[in-house]
């Protein structure tokens, strides 16, 4: 079955793709959520108008996210936690820790855009990846030190 995906979904694509998906997944969760619709053929019409009048938004919002690619890639962030004498972190660092210490350096990013590859445990210094939009992912230098 071949759908028109409404929204952005992690794993499967973005917004405005025609993706290929099994039977039950796209009757059972994709079309009852209203992440997607039927790709017949006045949808794709109606999907085709739509990508036409939103080319020149999309060039501003990847110039956006690029600027903000370069801006994050001279940016470190400096997160404070608690932790013992060995430097072994109460808890964790979480997306929301990351999204906040970065909207008080006045960068703003939702923490769902955030990911990190492995949990952080330990003080150090680590990366974090932010996908800006779908051509545009920034790495977000991250120093863990103890309060």
């Amino acid at each position: 079955m071949e759908v028109i995906l409404i929204q952005d979904l992690a794993n499967l694509g973005f917004k405005n793709d025609i993706v290929k998906v099994k039977d039950g997944y796209g009757r059972n969760y994709l079309l009852p959520q209203k992440i997607a619709v039927i790709a017949n053929e006045s949808n794709r019409k109606q999907l085709a108008e739509n990508l036409k009048q939103q080319a020149h938004k999309a060039a501003k919002l990847l110039t956006d996210a690029q600027a903000l690619e370069a801006k994050l890639q001279e940016t470190i962030i400096d997160l404070k936690v608690k932790a013992n004498e060995d430097g072994k972190i109460f808890g964790t660092v979480t997306t929301a820790a990351i999204s906040d210490a970065l909207a008080a350096k006045e960068i703003n990013i939702d923490k769902k855009v955030i990911t990190i590859a492995e949990p952080i445990k330990q003080l150090g210094e680590y990366t974090a990846i932010a996908r800006l939009h779908r051509e545009v992912k920034a790495e977000i230098k991250l120093n863990v030190v103890a309060e």
